[in-house]
């Protein structure tokens, strides 16, 4: 039997190797969430860097890191980030989580940010 963590990992893993297939060579937009914090970067895989991040552990980040107004801001602030850099289209690597409450948050302000998933 496996633990919760080692199943998350597996659920992550399956979700990325899907998002390589129909990725056609985009960006991911990666989330990480924490019981304190979340964090969202824009990866390019294929060279291996990361184009724009953003947190609530950052400097200047306002509200609390586990909410989900937070986790919104979080989505605007990385979309804002990427469109500096000129980037409009990612693919969402939501990791192991489930699609709902801080990373659907995140995933919508990203959207209404000007990213197209």
């Amino acid at each position: 039997m496996k633990t919760p963590r080692e199943q998350m990992l597996r659920r992550a893993q399956r979700n990325r190797s899907r998002l390589r297939k129909m990725g056609n060579g985009r960006p991911r937009l990666s989330v990480f969430r924490s019981s304190k914090h979340i964090y969202a970067q824009i990866i390019d895989d294929a060279n291996g860097v990361t184009l724009a991040q953003a947190s609530t552990a950052e400097k200047g980040a306002s509200g609390i890191g586990a909410s989900v107004e937070a986790a919104s801001e979080v989505g605007r602030k990385v979309a804002e980030r990427a469109k500096e850099k000129g980037l409009t289209e990612v693919v969402f690597d939501r990791g192991g989580y489930i699609f709902h409450g801080r990373v659907k948050a995140l995933a919508d302000a990203a959207r209404e940010g000007g990213l197209t998933f």
